[in-house]
């Protein structure tokens, strides 16, 4: 569906369209040129066009789709948090200090991690881990400071006895390593390691609170959680630290109440009552030094500022206000000393950095046709479809799409008993689109669309093939239907007057994206530009951002089709424009088939024999031949995406 042009499209107008300022302030903006920008800090300098930079990344043969991280965003975002507790602190007159830590979950790369250890450290950051492999990389790159306050390591998830041993261990290096009693059973084994070694260890322990979560993650809590203790499971741990002589080991609480909370009063119920767990252990004899409050702090994907599923109804300053508030009191009121603050703040700290922007292959659109009155002596179902699809005007849409659709209906029951040529079908669907046009055209300036029409947007939507595997680089849109903001990267100072679904390169109906932000809930639609042709066969390159996506994506991406990693720039932007700090390529063809077991010089060896044997029987010729196997060695060293240059 087209709908009608605005006279003078501005950059103001394509940031109220995608609501640029709701999710995007203070890191994304629109320049005069219609490009969209990047801008870490305010007092950074000039803002970082993204569709030059995408454009100078391509002259360097890093084609598309390409992750971008920006490590300016991610400091700023470890800054901001750092500086929201710092407040809190300071209104409440907390006598105590704050303390947070990355989950490393939620992103392993080894690029993304130096930057979070060396922006972090002057605020003496630490590292979370919940498995053997993830408890390494933090050991290698957690730096601890000598003598005064050290980054926390703390040690989550499921434990055997090497990863106890080894966190253990590591506290001879200098390392702060809290080790988590999620499992009764895990306390037996850190009680008698620590024997072992000699080594006084520090524990923490997770509790299962009451207080429920909002959202996808909402039963991280309770009695059946898959982690942590239950208050009776937590008193037999105390008794039996005690029978051990080892109570003054317990310093640390902590719980989590799920990802992406989107409604602070859940926030403040949880607090609330891990805070009186926490008073209660300090007074039957622990010597609790820490409260963790999990990860949860949301990021407002839509820019609504609701409590809707992917947004938040609070801000960072609003979060930290209420963690020390609560905290204190509770405190206070027991007459306890308040504890060390800490929080594992993984999706909102990472989240920003990364931008995806992936290319436009093609589009599959519903013509406008200029249709004909039947042929005399046409089936009656044709000429009354013909009649109904004149008829249409403002005074009768709701009839007369309700008419199209029997008339559609009746036809396709006619043509598959043999009452209807295929051309007479050919007829009845031309009908069919072109009354949902006319219907389509008179409801685009509507402010209130009837309900039976409420779909009609989407049935007429284009579809953008674009180059992209959602299975790889964005898998939580489809596995949890997770709304990320996207938007074209330029073109912005023209009106976008396609109306679009994504389909992505994979053989698989699930490979697309039809649900996209907006102001309330969300919409099936995204408002595109035309895409244009500098020759019928030449797609001229339009470009299409993801924002958000530097939480969990990266990694939790599989090789569905055998569409490998993608290619990840890492640039800094600097008062004079900006740098790239490294670039990673994505998989080859060649990559992606050994990770499922085929080996290359055995599948060229495969093609040559085949070859030979074709052109010995006069099924091919030797320049034919020659030109196969070189595509196929060629694709083998290429980029597993697809290439989309202009002739």
């Amino acid at each position: 569906m087209v709908s009608e042009q605005k006279i003078n499209w501005t950059i103001q107008d394509s940031a109220k369209l995608y609501n640029l300022k709701g999710w995007g302030e203070p890191y994304f903006g629109i320049n005069e040129a219609g490009d969209v920008t990047i801008l870490p800090r305010s007092n950074y300098g000039n803002p970082l066009d993204l569709a030059k930079l995408v454009k100078s990344l391509k002259k360097r043969q890093i084609d598309l789709p390409i992750m971008i991280h920006f490590p300016d965003i991610l400091e700023d975002r470890i800054v901001r948090l750092q500086e929201s507790m710092n407040q809190a602190i300071a209104r409440y007159n907390y006598p105590g200090k704050y303390q947070g830590v990355f989950p490393l979950k939620c992103n392993q790369n080894r690029h993304f991690i130096e930057a979070l250890v060396r922006c972090g450290k002057p605020y003496h950051f630490g590292l979370e881990a919940g498995s053997k492999p993830e408890l390494m990389i933090a050991l290698a790159y957690l730096e601890f400071e000598g003598e005064g306050i050290q980054p926390l390591l703390i040690c989550n998830g499921y434990k055997d006895r090497e990863y106890i041993e080894t966190a253990l261990l590591a506290t001879k290096l200098g390392q702060k390593a809290i080790v988590i009693i999620e499992q009764t059973r895990e306390l037996n084994l850190v009680l008698e390691i620590s024997q072992k070694l000699d080594i006084k260890p520090i524990i923490g322990v997770r509790a299962k609170l009451e207080t429920k979560g909002v959202g996808r993650w909402g039963n991280s809590t309770g009695d059946r959680a898959k982690f942590g203790l239950t208050v009776a499971e937590i008193l037999q741990m105390i008794r039996q630290l005690e029978t051990a002589g080892r109570l003054e080991c317990l310093q640390l609480l902590h719980f989590h109440i799920g990802s992406q909370i989107s409604a602070i009063n859940v926030i403040k119920n949880a607090i609330r009552e891990a805070s009186q767990i926490y008073v209660q252990l300090v007074k039957l004899g622990a010597q609790m030094q820490y409260l963790n409050v999990g990860g949860g702090l949301a990021v407002d994907y839509d820019g609504s500022k609701t409590n809707f599923h992917a947004s938040k109804n609070y801000n960072m300053q609003n979060y930290a206000n209420d963690i020390v508030a609560q905290v204190k009191d509770a405190c206070d009121l027991g007459e306890v000393p308040v504890p060390i603050l800490v929080s594992e703040s993984g999706r909102a700290i990472a989240a920003h950095q990364s931008v995806l922007i992936f290319d436009v292959l093609g589009s599959s659109n519903i013509p406008l046709l200029d249709i004909q009155p039947p042929e005399q002596g046409a089936p009656l179902v044709i000429r009354n479809f013909w009649d109904t699809y004149q008829s249409i005007d403002a005074s009768n849409l709701q009839e007369t799409y309700n008419d199209a659709l029997q008339f559609k209906q009746e036809a396709f029951s006619l043509f598959n008993f043999g009452y209807l040529s295929l051309a007479e079908r050919a007829k009845i669907e031309e009908l069919y689109w072109g009354s949902c046009h006319k219907i389509a055209a008179i409801i685009a300036n509507y402010d209130y669309v009837p309900d039976n029409l409420g779909d009609l947007t989407q049935v007429m939507a284009s579809i953008y093939y674009v180059n992209l595997s959602i299975f790889q680089s964005v898998p939580d849109a489809w596995a949890i239907n997770q709304l990320f903001p996207i938007m074209p990267i330029h073109r912005l100072n023209e009106q976008p007057t396609a109306r679009a679904t994504l389909a992505d390169i994979t053989c698989d109906s699930d490979g697309k994206i039809d649900r996209f932000i907006n102001r309330q809930e969300s919409k099936n639609v995204l408002e595109l530009h035309q895409l244009e042709y500098s020759q019928p066969s030449s797609l001229r390159p339009y470009y299409i951002g993801m924002f958000l996506v530097g939480a969990y994506q990266e990694i939790m991406g599989n090789l569905h089709n055998l569409f490998g990693d993608i290619n990840v720039a890492h640039v800094k932007i600097t008062p004079d424009g900006y740098q790239v700090d490294s670039i990673v390529k994505g998989n080859t063809v060649r990559e992606v088939l050994s990770s499922v077991h085929y080996k290359s010089e055995q599948l060229l060896t495969i093609m040559r024999d085949r070859t030979e044997v074709a052109l010995q029987n006069q099924q091919i010729n030797q320049e034919e031949a020659q030109k196969f196997l070189q595509n196929y060695a060629r694709s083998l060293n290429n980029y597993t995406y697809l290439e989309n240059k202009p002739d």
